[in-house]
Parts: C-alpha cells; sequence; structure tokens
C-alpha cells in the first residue's frame, strides 16, 4: 500500500469506529491497533445509538465522501454479495453535494465549445438546478426560445477521482488479504465496477451519445420519451439536452392528483424493461425513481420521461439469449430445465451435477410459487437464484449484475405505482413476444443475409481450418496417454470432438452455399438453396454434442 495514502485509510478506518461499524474494522487486521484509541476518535454528527449496521454505514460512506457513496451504490446492487438489510440502506445513498460556483460552470462551458456563453445560449442561469458529485444541471435557453438543461463537469474533478480511487484500491487491497470471506465479497472486483461507472460517467459526450441512441430505439415516444441531444452544445465535459418537464414516478400523490390511471402505468413500466433487454439490448441500469418522471399531460395514456444516461447497460447476445430462455423456463417452472440452461450458458462448470443443482433451484423456488402470483417479486427471486447458483462455482459477467440491479429498480416502480401488479403475469407474454419476434425464420434470413460478405470472405479458408482441427485433435489424442485410466475416455471424447468439427464445418459449408444460391435464385432455382440448407441443418443436428 503506498505511503501516501495511510493518513487517508487510517481516517477511514476512524469514521468506520465512530458509526460502531467494529465488524468492519476487526476484518482488517491492520486496522485492529486503532480500537484502542476508539475514545479520542471523533463522535459521528448523528446518535447512531439503536440504528441497524446498514443505516451507520449508510451515514459513514456519506460522512466519508461523494466517491465512496458511489462505491456504496455499487455494492447496493451486490446483493449476491451483500446482505439484504445493508443493501436495503445503500440503495437509499443519495449523491448529492453542495454546488459549485456557477461562473466556474460558465467558465468550463466557454472553454469546452469554444464560445462566449451569449453567443451559445439566449440566456444562462448560473443557480443549478441540481447538483451532484460528478457534475451539475444549469437551465438555459437557446436563441430560438428552446428551452434546455446544460450538464456540466464539475472542475477538478478528474483529479480528484483518480486520487479516490487510488485510496479505494488500497482498502480493497487490505480486504483482499485480509478479510476473513474475501473471496465471496471480492473487493478488487467491486473496486474495478467503481472505477468504471466513474470513467464512463466522466465522458458526457458518451452519455449523449447514450441518451440518442436510447431516443431513437423509443422514436414514437408513446410509452417513453426520451430528450433531445443538442449536439453541436456538447463535448467531452459539457452535456446540453432538451429540457422536459414531468412528476418522479414515486410521488404517488401528484400522479393521482393528475388522474393517472396507476394501474397501466406499472405494467407499462414493465413491459418497457424487457423491450429494452430483450429487444433493443440496450437498457437505462439506473433506473431509480429520480431518473425516471412521468409525463402527465396525457393522464388517460402517461408515459415515462427518462433521464440520466450516465449508466447504460447490454449484454452480449450469447448471455442475452440464454438469459431470456432462463426467464421462459422460470415462469413455466421447468427447473431441470434452468440447471441445464446455466451449465450451456457457460456461466456454471460442465462438471456439476445437474441432479443437484434442479434440486437447489427447486428448493429456492417452490416457497414462491405458493403464494399468489402478485405477491411474488421476480427480482427477490432472480437475487436468490444467484446466491444458490453461487455455491456451484457460478460466473457472473458484470452486465448480468447490472441487469440484476435494474429489475429490481423496474420492479420497485412498478410495484410503488400498483401494489397489487401481478409481474409475471405481465412479463411472461411480453418475453415470448418478444423472442418469437427476435428469433422468426424471417428475421434469422435477414441475419444470414447481412452476414453473407463475411461468409463469403472466409468461405476459401474454412478446408485448411478443418485439415488444422482435425490435426490438432489428433495431435491432442496421442499426447494424452499419461494415465491409462482415463485413456479410453479421452479417445472417445477426442472421436466425439472429431466429429462434432467435422459436421460442424461441412454443415457451415452447406449453410454458406445455400446462402449463395439463394441469392442467385433467378438461375438455379430456389429448391437448390432449400436442399442446401437443409443438408447443412442435418449434419450441425449430426454433429451436435451428446451428453
Amino acid at each position: 500500500m503506498p505511503l501516501k495514502v495511510v493518513p487517508r485509510v487510517m481516517r477511514v478506518a476512524s469514521v468506520l469506529l465512530a458509526y460502531r461499524l467494529d465488524e468492519l474494522v476487526d476484518a482488517a487486521h491492520l486496522f485492529r491497533p486503532l480500537k484502542l484509541v476508539r475514545p479520542l476518535v471523533a463522535k459521528p454528527r448523528v446518535n447512531v445509538d439503536g440504528l441497524s449496521r446498514g443505516a451507520r454505514l449508510r451515514l459513514a460512506l456519506t460522512e466519508l465522501g461523494p466517491i465512496f457513496v458511489k462505491a456504496g451504490q455499487v455494492l447496493s446492487t451486490r446483493r449476491d454479495l451483500v446482505p439484504a438489510d445493508i443493501a436495503d440502506e445503500l440503495a437509499q445513498l443519495q449523491d448529492q453535494v453542495p454546488p459549485f460556483p456557477g461562473a466556474e460552470a460558465r467558465a468550463i462551458i466557454e472553454q469546452e465549445l469554444k464560445a462566449p456563453i451569449t453567443t451559445l445560449y439566449a440566456a444562462f442561469d448560473e443557480t443549478p438546478l441540481a447538483s451532484a458529485s460528478i457534475a451539475q444541471v444549469h437551465a438555459a435557453t437557446l436563441h430560438d426560445g428552446s428551452a434546455v438543461v446544460v450538464k456540466v463537469l464539475r472542475p477538478g474533478i478528474d483529479k480528484q477521482i483518480e486520487r479516490d480511487v487510488k485510496l479505494l484500491r488500497s482498502l480493497g487491497e487490505l480486504a483482499q488479504r485480509w478479510h476473513p470471506n474475501a473471496d465471496k465479497i471480492r473487493p478488487l472486483d467491486v473496486v474495478a465496477e467503481v472505477e468504471k461507472m466513474l470513467e464512463n460517467e466522466l465522458d458526457l459526450q458518451r452519455e449523449g451519445a447514450s441518451a440518442s441512441l436510447l431516443r431513437r430505439n423509443f422514436e414514437s415516444g408513446v410509452d417513453m420519451y426520451v430528450p433531445a441531444v443538442h449536439w453541436d452544445l456538447t463535448a467531452a465535459r459539457v452535456l446540453t439536452l432538451e429540457r422536459v418537464y414531468g412528476v418522479s414516478c414515486d410521488d404517488i400523490a401528484a400522479l393521482d392528483a393528475a388522474g393517472v390511471d396507476r394501474k397501466a402505468l406499472a405494467v407499462k413500466g414493465v413491459r418497457l424493461f424487457y423491450e429494452q433487454v430483450f429487444r433493443d439490448n440496450f437498457f437505462h441500469a439506473d433506473a431509480h425513481p429520480g431518473n425516471i418522471w412521468v409525463d402527465t399531460a396525457r393522464p388517460g395514456e402517461a408515459r415515462f420521461i427518462a433521464l440520466d444516461f450516465g449508466i447504460m447497460g447490454s449484454l452480449p447476445e450469447e448471455d442475452q439469449y440464454w438469459l431470456a430462455q432462463n426467464f421462459i423456463a422460470l415462469f413455466e417452472r421447468d427447473y431441470a430445465r434452468i440447471a441445464q440452461l446455466h451449465v450451456d450458458a457457460g456461466w456454471m462448470p460442465s462438471t456439476v451435477r445437474l441432479d443437484e443443482l434442479t434440486a437447489a433451484v427447486r428448493t429456492v423456488c417452490e416457497p414462491y410459487f405458493t403464494r399468489p402470483l402478485s405477491q411474488i417479486s421476480l427480482a427477490e427471486l432472480v437475487v436468490k437464484l444467484f446466491q444458490t447458483a453461487r455455491r456451484y462455482e457460478l460466473t457472473l459477467q458484470p452486465q448480468l449484475i447490472l441487469l440484476q440491479k435494474t429489475l429490481l429498480n423496474i420492479e420497485g416502480v412498478g410495484r410503488m405505482l400498483d401494489p397489487q401488479i401481478d409481474i409475471w403475469a405481465v412479463a411472461h407474454p411480453v418475453l415470448k413476444r418478444i423472442l418469437r419476434e427476435r428469433y422468426s425464420p424471417l428475421r434469422t434470413l435477414r441475419e444470414v443475409r447481412r452476414r453473407l460478405p463475411e461468409w463469403f470472405h472466409a468461405a476459401p479458408q474454412f478446408p485448411e481450418l478443418m485439415r488444422d482441427a482435425l490435426r490438432q485433435v489428433a495431435k491432442g489424442e496421442r499426447q494424452h496417454v499419461a494415465d491409462p485410466n482415463e485413456s479410453a475416455q479421452r479417445h472417445e471424447e477426442a472421436l466425439r470432438t472429431r466429429r462434432s468439427l467435422s459436421f460442424g464445418l461441412l454443415g457451415a459449408s452447406l449453410l454458406v452455399g445455400s446462402a449463395v444460391l439463394w441469392t442467385q435464385a433467378s438461375e438455379h432455382g430456389m429448391w437448390h438453396a432449400a436442399a442446401a440448407g437443409v443438408a447443412g441443418l442435418l449434419a450441425f443436428v449430426a454433429g451436435w454434442p451428446r451428453r
């Protein structure tokens, strides 16, 4: 640990002691001597007697500063690692700090956009609308009379974040070395998540691009409205967005006063989540009530308004498919399929016993299905499934953890709007419809046609690839002779691998040929393309690995 961060590490430990978070100090052996000087430790600003450990940790992180608040917000999403009572408290952390002077914001805008503020905007209010640890927001008016908001990064924030991230990394290394449950908590992974999130939030041009894509995905604006980006007034440290007006989705009294149909709005919110994740593969990953407003101008057909696009999520195409299939299996209570899908997706090692995993999944799920469907929390069930699966060496990507957090947020918003909403009844048909459209034969043909140039380019290499693959398999078979008890099994596995490779490459070649014939259908006839395509599919089936 660098010596220059030692004083700040000691301050962190003293604040934890002041809030009576002794267990966190005990976990790092280097902090333990500080308990001898507890009488000299400054008292917390509030009376902590009677407060839960989660509330005390939340207050301690707030006192330590904005970067620790960010770290706490990330920890609140890791319900597979953090106890529920602590996660619930950390989810309440508010990223609000005193504003910096409006004159400094004006100077940053003029420096980034290379023009006087009067040239850029007809009016600019130096009093901020909101202020957070990374940036603050000002109201402004364009020369054409349009109302906008201008988001400006704090001066010197990049250097402050770099310094604080080094401190977090040092604390993470201490925890990794000394904490008894470091292998489960994985503190350095949590620090890496905080660092990545902060890095993304420091680039406002990136946030503008995310807003632009989300707006394009919901171009009609019927269900959700995304403010437009003014690109000529946007740079890395300045973001200018259309100003929107609405009511926070947790302001139930205001929604009722406006005559909004909250039940219909709750259903719409759940549907929008599944459309973002499985239709567009681009979802708002910070969907707490502060960032989700409701447009009350049309109470009979109210729509959501999305704000703050610093944290967005997407999934690799394979994870997206496997996750959708897991949701469908969960809706249909097919526990054996859930276990099999986890192994097929590569989230668990192939050595896991499927019968044991199936029994574990059933143990988690069955108690939930004894309740009325309207009382089942899908988000809570998914979190418990992940916690159970960790015992079987579950490997989760950060994107899936981000999705887990978003699912918790969306379900929370839905139940806030309509406590009796049946999440399952809403989500199941929506997901099935999206999957039916996404993996339809017509969409598959369009995808084949789009990738034809790439396949044409690779097609001449197939014979050489097949020869090299078979040669490698053969060499591998000859090398694995050290253990005579396993030689027969490895020989059989090598034969199966060689068979799968051969049929797979043959199937790929036939499908490429089918695609070529299809593009030349007027000359060769469609039945040639169909025959080659069917033969390619049969080759894939013949070479598919069998358990």
